[in-house]
């Protein structure tokens, strides 16, 4: 059984979802502590993304390098995939700079996962809009994967993207997901997917990942701390 982890996660302020669910994915008696990193009521756009960055640079030094966390967890996947693979790595960089800590970003865990699972041809399901679903495309062909179908809920806003629930969640998936795929991915650390992801692999008898499981995972390989 893996070790219990001190994590530190840092999330969109409106994000209510993926506290709850990280430490239900991460093995018994872990810990994640919640900064959330101010935003406004729109979705993320590559707009948003540099006053987001320096915020959430500022804020993991202010509460997570004082030695008291195994990893820092960035769990927004959008911020993560529009800035590219480059600016991913860049800014999980500058957050262990500023910590001392490993950092685990959600963007990338959900590449690594996929790969890890062989998939190469999926299914997607969001909340984003046109634009930002064609951003997550490509950064998902940057690694050799390919999106075949994807379905969005389009929210409008954080309010809209808040009210989804599970049981939508798994509707879209089902609608979604098609024979010429050999997986699906649910994206967006707020999109809850605990409670129907389990139930998704047994009945499309293929692999599953969400953006909250990957970054679960992702954390789970990490060198143990001596």
């Amino acid at each position: 059984m893996s070790a219990a982890q001190r994590v530190g996660l840092m999330v969109p302020a409106n994000n209510t979802t993926m506290e709850r669910e990280l430490a239900a994915w991460l093995p018994p008696g872990s810990q994640v502590t919640r900064v959330g990193i101010p935003r406004g009521p729109g979705l993320m756009t590559k707009e948003s993304i540099p006053g987001y960055r320096n915020a959430a640079i500022k804020l993991a030094r202010q509460h997570f390098a004082e030695g008291a966390y195994d990893a820092i967890a960035y769990g927004c996947t959008a911020a993560g995939f529009i800035s590219g693979p480059a600016g991913d790595a860049e800014l999980a960089d500058l957050l262990s700079k500023a910590t001392g800590l490993p950092v685990v970003t959600t963007a990338r865990s959900m590449v690594t996962a996929l790969q890890h699972d062989g998939l190469r041809n999926i299914a997607v399901v969001t909340p984003y809009h046109a634009d930002v679903n064609e951003q997550l495309k490509a950064f998902l062909a940057e690694s050799g994967i390919r999106v075949a179908r994807l379905a969005s809920f389009k929210a409008t806003d954080v309010a809209a993207l808040g009210r989804i629930v599970a049981a939508e969640v798994r509707e879209l998936a089902r609608h979604t997901m098609t024979k010429e795929c050999d997986g699906m991915f649910i994206a967006c650390s707020q999109l809850p997917t605990f409670e129907i992801l389990d139930d998704l692999v047994r009945e499309f008898g293929r692999p599953v990942r969400s953006s909250i499981s990957a970054t679960a995972w992702e954390l789970g390989r990490l060198p143990v701390a001596a």
